[in-house]
């Protein structure tokens, strides 16, 4: 979906390009700081305590989340400026990138970059040793895994446009709600095995996101209907 996003409303403009890459980047550094903060609590703490080691997996994922979306507020500040910038440098006073679609652009660098990390480590998991579910655990870890990045990249991508919307006319219920959805989202994970747990809520999640996001957005439920029946 990422690649499909990238292709057909990113790649033909240098400017998206640029804003795609510098997201990526900011999501990038934002899990690499999580990931710091965990190794160390980890070293730190008795490797024998499970119900510590537990506790401490989910501090670092709760962590990271609220990391991802700092840095998504420090990225949001970061175009601003940058906007401020090619207004002052554009002949005729206007941006050629409006705020709407930098949101939505930076949406999709940081879903891209979380759903390629996802995709390694699938991968990694997939080369062995040992066959999923041999010891009658279910099968369909590598199809369900697949089917949450999915669910991620769009996430990511609405969360984008909601957030940014937020910081933008100061409501910042939205921006609450945002980071409530995408610590629901993550939280949700604990729930496997219990794939259908995780997957279906997230879902839901994902279609209450893109009908917020697409009004936001200037859409509109007569919009909708013409397109969905191929009509000008």
């Amino acid at each position: 979906p990422a690649f499909g996003l990238f292709i057909f409303t990113i790649a033909r403009d240098p400017l998206r390009i640029i804003i795609l890459i510098a997201g990526a980047f900011f999501w990038l550094v934002s899990l690499l700081l999580s990931s710091l903060i965990w190794f160390i609590a980890v070293k730190a703490s008795d490797p024998q305590d499970e119900r510590l080691q537990k506790g401490l997996l989910i501090f670092g994922v709760m962590f990271s989340v609220l990391l991802q979306e700092a840095f998504r507020f420090l990225y949001y500040k970061l175009l601003r400026k940058a906007i401020e910038g090619l207004v002052a440098l554009s002949e005729d006073g206007c941006s050629p990138i409006s705020i709407q679609q930098m949101a939505y652009v930076a949406g999709v660098g940081f879903g891209l970059m979380s759903g390629a990390f996802s995709m390694i480590n699938l991968l990694a998991d997939a080369l062995g040793p040992g066959t999923v579910g041999i010891h009658g655990d279910s099968q369909l870890y590598f199809l369900t895994s697949a089917f949450m990045t999915m669910v991620l990249i769009f996430l990511h991508t609405f969360w984008g446009i909601l957030f940014f919307h937020g910081c933008e006319h100061r409501r910042w219920w939205e921006i609450t709600a945002v980071v409530i959805m995408h610590l629901t989202v993550s939280g949700l994970s604990f729930c496997n095995p219990l794939y259908v747990g995780s997957l279906v809520p997230s879902y839901l999640l994902m279609a209450a996101a893109a009908a917020w996001a697409y009004l936001l957005s200037g859409g509109s439920v007569q919009n909708l209907r013409r397109f969905l029946l191929c009509k000008c």
